[in-house]
């Protein structure tokens, strides 16, 4: 595990399900990562999940992710490592993200820990992607997208494809992975792409 640790938000949109598999993927692939579960974040996977979790002492194994490789840190814990650009990490991916972190992050409020660890990403430059989970989006929506894609970000909507031989949801949700993992120049090799046998 030498390579830079992943940075992962989970917040209160619908779509847990994203979160629960982005967290297993990287834990089985052995990729060091850092998690925060904001409050409705945790709400919406006993909702969509039916599973418990605390966002002030996140239990990732609740998840299906390995302990030893992916670190919980509680929402509220700005002094975590990844509130610092010190902290050297491949990128972040606030999986799903809410409009209401959107905006929050858009108008440079960070107060939180997945709030503050994506304006640490922007400020130093690093992969910023948040996967959008809303629709449909109003103008006010919109705009926060535009302003974070002019700071760097990537907006990257829930909206799945089809064309990759979809039978089931797990298709669906493996090809939004793809996307996300992508951009932070992780193969995943979850679906089959375009173009290839």
């Amino acid at each position: 595990m030498k390579e830079k640790p992943v940075v992962v938000g989970i917040t209160g949109a619908s779509g847990a399900v994203y979160a629960e598999r982005m967290l297993q993927f990287l834990s089985a692939a052995r990729i060091p990562t850092h998690v925060v579960i904001s409050r409705a974040g945790a709400l919406v996977i006993e909702e969509e999940l039916g599973k418990k979790i605390n966002s002030e002492s996140p239990d990732v194994s609740v998840l299906g992710a390995d302990p030893e490789i992916v670190k919980a840190y509680s929402i509220w814990d700005l002094a975590a490592p990844i509130a610092s650009g010190t902290f050297q990490a491949r990128g972040m991916v606030i999986i799903p993200a809410s409009t209401g972190t959107l905006g929050a992050m858009a108008s440079g409020i960070a107060d939180n820990l997945i709030r503050r660890a994506g304006e640490v990403m922007l400020k130093e430059g690093r992969k910023l992607v948040l996967v959008l989970r809303e629709t449909p989006l109003n103008l006010i929506h919109l705009e926060n997208c535009v302003t974070l894609a002019r700071a760097g970000a990537t907006i990257l909507p829930a909206s799945p494809g089809f064309y990759h031989g979809v039978t089931k949801l797990d298709d669906i949700v493996n090809f939004i992975l793809t996307k996300a993992l992508d951009q932070l120049g992780i193969d995943s090799k979850l679906i089959q792409r375009w173009g290839q046998d």
